[in-house]
């Protein structure tokens, strides 16, 4: 037997009630099981072929990835929207002066970073399937409201609503990543949707572009609050009628394949879903070194991020192109974005050991040489500075890697809901000191903000390499450990499965492996 925990599973592991270590493993006890330990428990004994397990690996996929596709397009593009919205007359219709513009950036973030704690505690204790479905009716709502504002006081407070209840959206998907599919599945199935970023970008300056073109009616920068609004409360609804709480109760699997669905992901030794908040995970989250690493990280990687959501018409225009050229010339950017991650996703997927910190510094690396460019390269070199601002659109893929660190590398259901709130935390503090970059003093150049990109990019190299090593080193002391006690049985293999579904976290679970 192996500890590898991206290998494939073709049989349902045993049950033991009793196995050895079982009954005092951590803190917590029978009363903490998984909401999926029912199904668990009664897969214990059946056979089931790598045809079967591909079976139901295709239908999950047929029915959670268009969902959260469509969702997370649809998140990109109202949180956006401000920037498809403000080369049509957003700041005089809403009464923005000098840098009102670059507060809206970070209002939404503020919102998205008093949700992150609440949010992830819903997450937990809430069918997460109804909840993220409700949420995105929630923001729909909310952005189609948003051409009544008429005073920054106003779209301030829209934006501070929407990003409140956009924070679901992030984390939830993360943790359904977790309780649908195995570690070496969710990198690709990560990208699907974590791509439509990309595509989003394009579709916006698309939408952008037709928008330009209409001139009757309600001011321009009003059409695209009111379109994408719409598309959202429509696809929340659609959301609710299909997607799924848990895989034990998905109407749209057979009952021997939810067993199935439920043993595949017990693998990962991660549990599925466990409602149940637990105090001392809460204690080993702000203790774990992994913790703080991720903060960082997604602190330095949304720094830059504001240049490439917020404020990239008015970079593109600043560089000499026209309004019209401001929206078509991101869509190649958006294309970098989605090249970078679907290609990136099967690589992890295809080699999953050893392959993801690469791909995240292989990513990052690249953006360092963008947002270089940006700094260094003469202001007449319009051409060369958008090149430059498109390779920063690889910075999608380092972050959505980081994500995986999450749903792949932490157990423990409160620890990990905990974990990606406070990674997203520092996704909203990169998120509102990126906006205070661009200074209206220094426009057209913007100096500073490039600068700021560039330090961005280069803590979070930093930290990938940081999280690597403790990482790497953490798995090479269990692996001596088990070294002395022997080849790994059976029966250590299904008590680690074990310790999973009874919420026990990875530094407890000592037959975890972390995925680097």
């Amino acid at each position: 037997m192996s500890l590898d925990p991206e290998k494939e599973v073709t049989r349902s592991p045993v049950h033991p009630a009793t196995s050895r270590g079982v009954g005092n493993i951590s803190p917590a006890s029978s009363t903490h099981l998984d909401e999926t330990y029912e199904a668990y428990k009664n897969g214990k004994g059946i056979e089931a072929t790598p045809t079967e397990f591909k079976a139901v690996l295709r239908k999950i996929d047929y029915r959670i990835i268009p969902i959260l596709f469509i969702t997370y397009m649809l998140q990109y593009l109202d949180k956006n929207s401000i920037n498809f919205s403000s080369v049509y007359g957003l700041k005089k219709g809403t009464n923005l002066h000098g840098q009102d513009y670059s507060w809206l950036g970070s209002i939404f973030c503020f919102g998205y970073l008093f949700a992150q704690f609440p949010a992830g505690y819903l997450l937990q204790r809430l069918p997460i399937g109804k909840f993220l479905s409700l949420a995105t009716i929630g923001w729909g709502i909310i952005l189609i409201t948003t051409p009544a504002c008429t005073s920054f006081a106003g779209i301030a407070t829209n934006r501070f609503l929407l990003g409140f209840v956009e924070a679901t959206v992030n984390p939830g998907f993360v943790l359904l990543m977790s309780m649908w599919y195995t570690s070496a599945e969710q990198p690709l199935r990560l990208e699907i949707y974590y791509c439509t970023n990309g595509i989003a970008t394009m579709f916006g300056g698309l939408i952008g572009y037709a928008v330009g073109h209409i001139t009757t009616g309600l001011p321009k920068w009003m059409y695209v609050f009111l379109i994408f609004g719409s598309i959202s409360i429509f696809w929340g609804i659609v959301s609710l009628i299909f997607l799924p709480d848990l895989p034990s109760t998905a109407k749209f699997l057979k009952p021997h394949e939810r067993t199935l669905a439920v043993n595949r992901v017990a693998a990962n030794r991660q549990g599925v879903k466990n409602h149940h908040f637990q105090w001392y995970q809460a204690v080993q989250t702000a203790k774990d070194p992994k913790t703080w690493i991720l903060f960082i990280m997604a602190t330095g990687a949304q720094v830059p991020n504001s240049a490439l959501t917020s404020f990239t018409s008015i970079i593109v225009a600043s560089f000499g192109f026209d309004t019209l050229g401001t929206q078509y010339l991101q869509i190649p950017g958006g294309a970098v974005q989605f090249l970078a991650l679907i290609i990136g996703g099967y690589i992890c997927t295809k080699f999953p050991r050893n392959s993801r910190c690469i791909t995240m510094i292989v990513a990052n690396t690249i953006c360092i040489l963008g947002a270089g460019l940006l700094v260094g390269l003469p202001d007449g070199n319009k051409w060369g500075r958008l090149v430059a601002l498109w390779l920063c659109y690889f910075q999608g893929l380092g972050f959505s890697m980081s994500l995986t660190m999450v749903s792949s590398n932490v157990a423990g259901y409160t620890k990990k809901q905990l974990t990606a709130a406070v990674l997203f935390t520092g996704y909203c503090v990169g998120n509102i000191i990126g906006p205070q970059t661009f200074r209206d003093s220094e426009a057209p150049r913007y100096h500073s903000a490039y600068i700021a990109m560039l330090v961005g990019y280069s803590v979070k190299l930093l930290m990938v390499v940081v999280l690597y090593v403790y990482m790497w080193s953490s798995n090479k002391k269990r692996d001596e450990e088990q070294a002395e006690r022997g080849e790994i049985s059976e029966e250590e293999e299904r008590e680690a499965i074990e310790k999973g579904m009874l919420d026990v976290t990875e530094l407890d679970n000592r037959g975890f492996r972390y995925i680097l």
